[in-house]
């Protein structure tokens, strides 16, 4: 189906150009984790799985943007080098860092998927349905991280909190340009 302009709910569109370019980043943030760590160290077939999941993701949001005409964010070179860089850096720290990333993302996701549910109410059934599927699916990145030592790492509770942060200022970003 091919929207057009005042076809689609209002809130829609920005919510998908943020989601895409999140799912974007999170794909990226997985390449650089895996560029660091190897496709063959312990961790490796959690974060294939996880990075599998997040192209799931991206490719919903990709058709979102190309069937309803929605301006993607300017910011996905940034996005693309951002996210890579976010992931190489906390897998060279260390596994658990690398974890610890994974879980300070997916648990500002789930805020932020969460606040769409509420905002979006039952305007948009297509959108929503995904939202809630994929938010399941990160709380499982979460507790998978969690699970593989997350809170462990160095200066875990700084690195959350400024990952956290860095999301929120993306969220907000993409949302406008």
């Amino acid at each position: 189906m091919t929207w057009k302009p005042g076809d689609r709910p209002a809130k829609s569109e920005s919510m998908i150009r943020v989601d895409q370019a999140g799912e974007f980043g999170a794909t990226r943030i997985y390449a650089g984790q895996l560029a660091v760590m190897g496709h063959r160290s312990p961790l490796a077939r959690e974060i294939a799985g996880m990075a599998l999941q997040e192209e799931k993701h991206r490719a919903f949001f990709d058709r979102m943007i190309a069937e309803r005409g929605v301006r993607p964010t300017l910011l996905a070179p940034f996005w693309d080098a951002a996210g890579f860089a976010l992931g190489a850096v906390t897998a060279a720290i260390g596994p658990n860092a690398a974890m610890a990333c994974t879980a300070a993302v997916e648990t500002e996701i789930d805020k932020h998927y969460e606040d769409q549910l509420k905002e979006l109410g039952d305007s948009d059934p297509e959108l929503s349905d995904a939202i809630r599927e994929f938010q399941a699916e990160e709380l499982e990145h979460r507790d998978t991280a969690l699970a593989h030592g997350a809170e462990q790492a160095f200066g875990y509770p700084i690195m959350s909190a400024a990952i956290r942060l860095g999301c929120r200022v993306a969220i907000a970003a993409a949302k406008r340009i």
